[in-house]
């Protein structure tokens, strides 16, 4: 039984509008949070096959794919479409070229060697550009390295990664190209046909400004359906059975997370409706006037502006400042920051400016951020980028 603090507490919280300012999940729009009210609906019947169907096609959409693509929805987190394809897509024979710096390319190696698949981990470091004459060395050296992995945004640095370029030299050597994109599909600079990508991974919030629950997978009609004659290394991320589910009987191969498909659902109308340039544009405003701000108050940058992805930037503590003080300190005021990971957390915490985020609360964080910092709030940010 709940106590009165328990409603308490529970009222409290309700009542606060905190800004997120982790990458994800982001702050959405009311009729994004409505939509999970949406009537209660079998997973059997035409109704949820008409919804699944639309998210799947504007998902495509949303992926840059042409009428060559299709995609596949996971009830999962991103990280599920990510397994699900290095799990379904590298084959017995094959190996996996891992392109690493910083901990999401770290995670691609974890699911290799979880299924026991072969690969090659180039490891640059935390924030560190790929050297692309060592992918094209790596893939020249080892014929059977049929796939290579990389993580577009990478959002343990803020960096992001050239995935064009990346898939031209893969294609020169006739690899496919697996491209975690969870934290940038939707407002990065990324498109499937144009850029010529195999494999796509996304999710329903970040950048798309859903609510957690969804993954997907976007690719080639041609190869989902040749993974019906490949290794079977799962169950209930096994690729193939979920696309022969979707694409061939309309219908979930799994009981999905149907209130997380109507969000998803106007999430992406919403997001086809701003367009990827415009939403990128929004972005990159208030990125650009949170770090002048930041600069202002005499913060550095992990990254030089032009390796940093609009939506997130990762930020030297100040010194003899603990995070845990400075993350109370500011959700008190109504923010949530987030820590950086690993070798980074002593020093770095990371600030996103995915979702509905405004330039009026990133005023209002600055001035929150000079307070505790003991200095005077930046009068004009907007200018740095």
């Amino acid at each position: 039984m709940s106590s009165s603090l328990d409603v308490t507490v529970a009222a409290d919280f309700s009542s606060r509008q905190l800004i997120l300012m982790n990458p994800g999940p982001v702050n959405t729009d009311d009729r994004v949070r409505a939509a999970l009210a949406g009537p209660d609906l079998c997973h059997r019947e035409p109704e949820f096959s008409d919804l699944m169907t639309r998210v799947r096609r504007k998902v495509v959409q949303i992926s840059g794919g042409g009428p060559e693509y299709t995609s596949v929805i996971l009830t999962g987190s991103g990280t599920a479409a990510v397994e699900a394809i290095v799990a379904s897509a590298v084959p017995e024979a094959g190996g996996l070229l891992i392109l690493d710096n910083g901990h999401y390319g770290e995670r691609f190696c974890e699911i290799a060697a979880g299924y026991s698949i072969r690969s090659h981990r180039l490891s640059f470091g935390w924030g560190i550009p790929i050297d692309l004459e060592q992918v094209d060395a790596a893939l020249a050296a080892d014929p059977g390295l049929t796939h290579v992995a990389v993580v577009h945004h990478e959002t343990s640095t803020g960096m992001l990664n050239p995935v064009a370029q990346i898939t031209a030299i893969a294609h020169r050597h006739h690899r496919e190209v697996i491209v975690d994109a969870i934290s940038s599909v939707g407002a990065e600079d990324i498109l499937m046909d144009r850029d010529n990508i195999d494999w796509l991974a996304g999710s329903s919030n970040k950048c798309i400004e859903g609510l957690p629950g969804l993954g997907f997978v976007c690719a080639r009609k041609t190869s989902l359906e040749a993974l019906s004659s490949g290794l079977r290394r799962g169950y209930y991320l096994d690729l193939h059975r979920h696309y022969r589910a979707q694409a061939g009987a309309a219908a979930p191969a799994f009981t999905p997370g149907i209130p997380a498909y109507y969000a998803f659902d106007q999430a992406l109308d919403l997001a086809l409706e701003e367009g990827t340039d415009r939403r990128h544009s929004r972005y990159r405003e208030l990125a650009e006037r949170l770090r002048s701000g930041l600069a202002c108050l005499g913060l550095q940058f992990l990254l030089p502006a032009e390796q940093r992805a609009v939506a997130l930037t990762a930020i030297r503590l100040p010194a003899g400042v603990p995070y845990n003080d400075l993350h109370a300190w500011l959700k008190e005021q109504g923010f949530v920051i987030y820590t950086a990971q690993e070798q980074l957390a002593p020093t770095y915490f990371r600030l996103s400016t995915m979702g509905r985020m405004t330039a009026d609360d990133v005023d209002r964080f600055l001035a929150a951020l000079a307070s505790f910092l003991g200095k005077k709030a930046p009068e004009h940010p907007g200018s740095a980028s």
